[in-house]
């Protein structure tokens, strides 16, 4: 059983929002669809860092959903910065439970077990946010949250965020700060594309092991976290 990642999934099976008005992202889904189907078994479980759909709200969504549920394995998701849908989590957990989406998570203010380690995370904030300081101080509250919930279930937590916490040289100190202060070794995001690609922070900086998993900047193709000895031959 392993675990993947990707982010930006984009879907709009409810919605008109095509993505292939964008450089590079023509048939996205059929892309995407192929390559998860590729490398992911029933027990596996994939991370979704946010942008997932572009519903304006949950019924909206629910084809997007739907989509993700008929992919194999587990789905974490948590929030981006375009999923204007997501509302409190017990909201979504029922919504998900009425309409027959046992294979969504949700992470918000938690932090899930899998394969002996924690995913921990939260949406994140940076350098094209328009909100005040006190957003980002709430989402750096909601990661300490998750990490502790980590510690607490004395799991390994692995990181993931939405935005990007270094980019270009910039740092955000608040979110990466507590990276560093909880001892954290590995951080996937997403939220980068296109052209901003080539100026995303990739490899160990300070000390962390950061990866970006937009679908675009890897190829519509999750990207292993970790990997168990049963799929490690055709995960790579």
């Amino acid at each position: 059983m392993s675990i993947f990642a990707i982010a930006d999934t984009h879907l709009s099976f409810g919605t008109d929002k095509p993505m292939n008005v964008f450089s590079g992202w023509s048939d996205h889904i059929l892309r995407l669809k192929n390559n998860w189907e590729r490398l992911v078994e029933p027990d596996d479980t994939v991370v979704i860092a946010g942008d997932i759909s572009w519903a304006m709200n949950l019924d909206e969504a629910l084809d997007d959903f739907k989509f993700l549920q008929s992919l194999p394995g587990k789905k974490i998701i948590m929030k981006g910065n375009h999923d204007y849908w997501w509302t409190s989590r017990a909201k979504m957990e029922g919504f998900f439970a009425a309409n027959g989406l046992d294979s969504l998570s949700v992470l918000h203010n938690n932090a899930i077990s899998c394969e002996g380690m924690a995913v921990c995370g939260t949406r994140g904030w940076f350098f094209d946010a328009q909100e005040d300081d006190r957003v980002l101080l709430r989402e750096r509250m909601r990661l300490v949250r998750s990490i502790e919930a980590a510690h607490g279930m004395q799991l390994e937590p692995i990181v993931f965020l939405h935005y990007p916490p270094v980019y270009d040289g910039q740092v955000c100190e608040e979110i990466f700060g507590a990276l560093k202060e909880y001892g954290i070794n590995r951080c996937y995001y997403g939220h980068v594309h296109g052209y901003a690609i080539p100026h995303a922070a990739t490899g160990i900086f300070d000390g962390i092991d950061l990866r970006l998993i937009s679908c675009d900047a890897v190829n519509f193709t999750p990207v292993p976290v970790h990997v168990s000895y049963e799929n490690s031959f055709h995960a790579y």
